[in-house]
């Protein structure tokens, strides 16, 4: 590295990195929606259409962050990225039309899977070149931390009176402050400690990839409409911000958590295990119309799907050699496809049935399968 920075404050960097380019890029539609569909009519259809344009950007994106032909400096496409969706989540809130709102959240899709794929490469290889690997895990926290904000965001704006615009134009500014703050932090990678080369790729890489990919499916529907389940249950719509804060909280440490449980029986097994855990969140989120149910829902939402992109990270980098941002691309384009599907296909059949539970049950099954194919890899020692 170009300097001493202690690793702390690279890992801090890296936090904040993906509080912007996930926690508040991608997730503070979640808390916004039902507020949207309230005020402009939107079906959840449409909803859907909003969210998976966001979603088809982040699967573009990917897929060019990965290109061996990309050149230059990883922290300053990183920092591009970061820069870009702060920009992208304010202007949100100056536009009215559904055909924009897409356009917008397709280019903030982008901005977010370069910022993802840059930070999760360059702040984890620093790290490790200073056998601080561990502290990787506060860097996957930045979702956890993002989702957090976002609720917070949201909830004080409603308690002042503040509509939807200014919230999405209040999550730009606060994202636009902590992407400054990670180009103080966040230093260049040295040519000594960079990787280059596309590496050897191991067998088992192409399922997990693939199990990846409808572990995003699976979770991406609660993720995206939990608060207008929330909203739409009777007697529970008051909770709204605190279960979406609680899905924030609990994702801060999950990461460290499941690690932990990695370091224990196998990353691979602590991915399966997980997976299974959020069915159970899943199902409590649309089968138990109650208070408690929801909570757990939240809390399972939250101290999984984090800490299960993580897992399946560094899973994925153990099973190539050479420079890890090719399979980190791959996987996460791979991922990006399963949240394409998700909340379109939800909404959708919400509007052809008035109910969540048969895209969930959908999602229960997608997560199964993702959970068993993981767990057949790893018994498999690949």
């Amino acid at each position: 590295m170009t300097d001493n920075r202690s690793p702390w404050l690279i890992a801090l960097g890296g936090m904040l990195a993906l509080a912007v380019a996930i926690g508040l890029g991608r997730f503070i539609y979640t808390p916004i929606l039902p507020n949207m569909i309230a005020d402009l009519g939107l079906s959840k259809t449409q909803a859907g259409w909003i969210a998976s344009a966001n979603y088809v950007g982040y699967l573009v994106g990917a897929l060019a962050a990965s290109s061996p032909r990309l050149r230059g400096s990883r922290r300053l496409w990183m920092i591009g990225g970061l820069l870009l969706g702060a920009a992208t989540t304010a202007v949100v809130g100056l536009v009215s039309d559904l055909a924009v709102f897409m356009i917008i959240r397709f280019i903030g899709g982008i901005a977010s899977a370069f910022a993802f794929v840059y930070s999760s490469t360059l702040v984890v290889d620093q790290l490790l070149e200073i056998n601080k690997g561990g502290l990787s895990a506060v860097h996957f926290s930045g979702v956890g931390l993002g989702i957090t904000l976002s609720a917070l965001i949201v909830s004080g704006a409603v308690i002042i009176g503040i509509d939807w615009r200014g919230q999405w134009i209040a999550g730009g500014l606060v994202s636009l402050i902590a992407a400054l703050l990670v180009c103080l932090l966040v230093p260049e990678q040295s040519q000594s400690g960079a990787v280059s080369g596309a590496g050897k790729k191991k067998p088992g890489l192409i399922a997990l990839i693939a199990a990846y990919g409808l572990f995003g499916f699976g979770y991406i529907i609660t993720a995206t409409f939990l608060m207008t389940i929330v909203r739409e249950t009777g007697g529970v719509h008051k909770l709204e911000p605190v279960i979406w804060l609680v899905v924030g909280l609990t994702g801060i440490p999950s990461v460290a958590a499941w690690m932990w449980v990695g370091h224990r029986v196998g990353v691979l097994k602590a991915f399966s295990i997980a997976c299974i855990a959020e069915v159970i969140g899943v199902c409590a989120s649309v089968l138990w119309s109650s208070p408690v149910a929801l909570l757990m829902a939240g809390m399972l939402l939250g101290g999984t799907f984090i800490a299960l992109t993580a897992l399946g990270l560094v899973g994925g980098r153990a099973f190539t050699t050479g420079d890890p941002r090719q399979v980190v691309g791959l996987m996460t384009a791979s991922f990006g496809f399963g949240q394409i599907v998700g909340p379109t296909y939800a909404g959708t059949l919400y509007d052809m049935t008035g109910s969540f539970i048969p895209a969930s049950m959908t999602a229960v099954v997608a997560l199964i399968v993702s959970s068993v194919v993981v767990l057949y890899i790893s018994n498999r020692n690949f």
